[in-house]
């Protein structure tokens, strides 16, 4: 089962860190996490989702 975000925002918030790390692979990914919350107007429940999908890959 694959892990799919709810919610426009948040798909744009995945895609966004993505975009960064593909660009940059040394980019500190609990960095671009709080950036894509604030850019994106994420909630903490968000955020906490964000932070599950890029580290138990």
């Amino acid at each position: 089962m694959s892990m799919q975000p709810e919610g426009e925002d948040l798909r744009k918030a995945v895609k966004w860190i993505s975009d960064q790390r593909n660009f940059d692979n040394k980019k500190n990914v609990k960095e671009l996490i709080s950036d894509a919350s604030l850019k994106f107007n994420l909630s903490p429940k968000d955020e906490a989702f964000l932070s599950r999908f890029f580290f138990e890959k």
